[in-house]
């Protein structure tokens, strides 16, 4: 029977255990699919040891928003797929019940798109949640355009590196913010235009100084807390800030500074939205043929097996910001 990683309670790694479930046919709408590998993503860990944001019911909880593999069968009424098809998970907003730890997934149709060809199975299960989440904040939401000044913190992580070569392809102008001076070099490689240090450095000079005195255009705030004020120096008057994550869990204060639209961002806006889906799945093909868009994983693999040591290394920062991939064979 195929295999399926779960956990009975909430806690460290250890918690998650394989078992074998019988294997399900899609219902009407949907797809079956054969994954063939996951990336770990902090969100799993966050459900995994019990501060995810949203309930995770227990026990036999499953884990897993990212993901691709091949569709194994279709519902009745699915159209537009076929058997055999590579496909990317593009939205498990009820990880719980269908995550992508597993050999085997059932989800909506319309929550798949195409592989884009010229990806290898590990840059694809790396690629999807990274790639749209920086597309969905920084075009959908704060309609970043060529030429503009894109702040981007957290830059070493998944999103941050997807945000700065995604402000590459639309001729935006990345700036990457991060605590340490030594990573200077790994980022202005990963697509940075430039590097504001905060352990060397005062943000919002700093920043003066890239964008000629104008300030950021866009700050997409991936971090939180009390930092963000720092941010907010930085960023020219009448212009956008997207808070689209909350690695700092310290308070985060209220915006106060220069005039600027604000937005909340969370990636399942426009991930459980067809028409929006279409555009990132164009943009994120369209990228990859054109060697503009690729993810940045880490250099071990982990097998379905050896799951709870992924997320070790992903808890003790080994991965350097890249992405965990764990094959489900």
């Amino acid at each position: 029977m195929p295999r399926v990683v779960v956990f009975d309670e909430f806690g460290g790694p250890e918690v998650m255990h394989v078992v074998e479930e019988p294997l399900t046919g899609p219902a009407a709408g949907e797809v079956r699919v054969r994954i063939e590998a996951f990336a770990v993503n902090p969100l799993d860990a966050m459900m995994r040891s019990g501060a995810s944001p949203a309930p995770v019911p227990l026990p036999h909880a499953r884990l897993g928003v990212e993901g691709t593999g091949v569709v194994d069968a279709l519902g009745p009424g699915v159209t537009g797929l076929r058997e055999g098809a590579a496909v990317i998970l593009a939205a498990v907003p009820d990880a719980h019940v269908r995550g992508s730890y597993a050999e085997y997934t059932t989800l909506p149709a319309s929550r798949v798109v195409a592989r884009p060809a010229g990806l290898g199975t590990t840059e694809a299960a790396a690629v999807w949640v990274a790639f749209s989440t920086a597309y969905g904040a920084l075009v959908e939401k704060a309609g970043m355009r060529p030429g503009d000044h894109v702040l981007v913190t957290a830059a070493s992580g998944g999103v941050g590196r997807a945000a700065m070569q995604i402000a590459r392809q639309i001729g935006a102008v990345p700036v990457a913010v991060t605590r340490h001076a030594a990573r200077e070099d790994e980022l202005l490689a990963a697509g940075a235009a430039a590097v504001v240090a905060t352990d060397r450095e005062d943000v919002a000079e700093a920043v003066g100084r890239h964008t000629g005195g104008a300030g950021a255009d866009i700050v997409l705030d991936l971090v939180g807390g009390p930092g963000r004020q720092d941010l907010l120096g930085a960023a020219r008057p009448g212009g956008t800030l997207v808070v689209a994550g909350f690695l700092d869990p310290r308070p985060t204060p209220f915006p106060a500074g220069p005039p600027l639209t604000i937005h909340s961002y969370r990636s399942f806006e426009h991930t459980l939205d067809a028409a929006a889906v279409r555009r990132m799945a164009a943009f994120l093909e369209a990228g990859v043929r054109l060697g503009a868009l690729r993810p940045a994983v880490d250099d071990g693999v982990f097998s379905l097996g050896t799951v709870a040591a992924a997320h070790r290394r992903l808890e003790q920062g080994l991965h350097g910001g890249r992405k965990i991939v764990v094959t489900a064979s």
